[in-house]
């Protein structure tokens, strides 16, 4: 994945509290085999009214708001379904950030598995950055990974809650299964004790197979 340090970029404010996975990806967008396709659907119901006209009124539809790449979100940001494609769709929209003050659980975990940073601000926090954004003139935020802070123009600044594990995959570029074989040594070392202090489970797992085998050549 691509690497998260520093970013500076237009922050487009989306004021709406629970904020769910079908709002972000509707579901006639899930019809395809692959992640491709996505930035289209992206928030499509806001963008665009029922007659697919643009909606002119819709942030991300203003003049300056084409190059947003960090989204200002209520509680409870992508909650509802597991869906995946509800992050894809915003990376592939352009997408790299999004600040608020909660966030759907399982949408919290694909965010940082896909390298877009979820950044969780205090409720405080929240309504103080919707203050200094305007969703009619593009007001460009600067984002530290490192240091967790966002900050404004005008020089106020914020901090951000998250993991040291999720903040290792993003300034790295790693995903969960590059984060966990970072991690090889030792979770070789721990298998190497765990086995020395418990030998006869040493190899379990291909002793079991072995016998799983056995007994399926014997019923044939």
């Amino acid at each position: 994945m691509k690497a998260l340090t520093e970013l500076t970029a237009v922050a487009a404010p989306i004021p709406a509290d629970n904020l769910d996975t079908d709002q972000l990806m509707p579901k006639q967008f899930l019809r395809g085999v692959d992640k491709s396709g996505l930035a289209a659907g992206l928030l499509y119901n806001l963008r665009f009214d029922a007659a697919g006209a643009k909606n002119e009124t819709f942030v991300l539809n203003r003049p300056g708001f084409e190059a947003t790449q960090i989204l200002c979100g209520g509680p409870n940001f992508g909650c509802g379904s597991s869906r995946e494609h509800a992050v894809w769709g915003l990376l592939q929209y352009g997408i790299r950030a999004v600040i608020a003050p909660s966030f759907g659980e399982i949408f919290y975990s694909n965010a940082f598995n896909n390298g877009l940073l979820a950044a969780k601000v205090s409720p405080k926090a929240s309504e103080e950055i919707f203050a200094c954004l305007s969703d009619q003139t593009p007001i460009r935020l600067s984002i530290s990974v490192e240091a967790q802070s966002i900050k404004s123009p005008d020089g106020r600044s914020w901090h951000f809650e998250i993991g040291e594990r999720h903040r290792t995959m993003l300034l790295r570029g790693l995903d969960m299964l590059e984060a966990t074989l970072a991690d090889a040594a030792a979770i070789q070392a721990f298998r190497a004790r765990h086995e020395a202090a418990y030998p006869w489970m040493a190899g379990l797992p291909g002793k079991r197979r072995r016998l799983r085998d056995a007994q399926r050549a014997q019923q044939t």
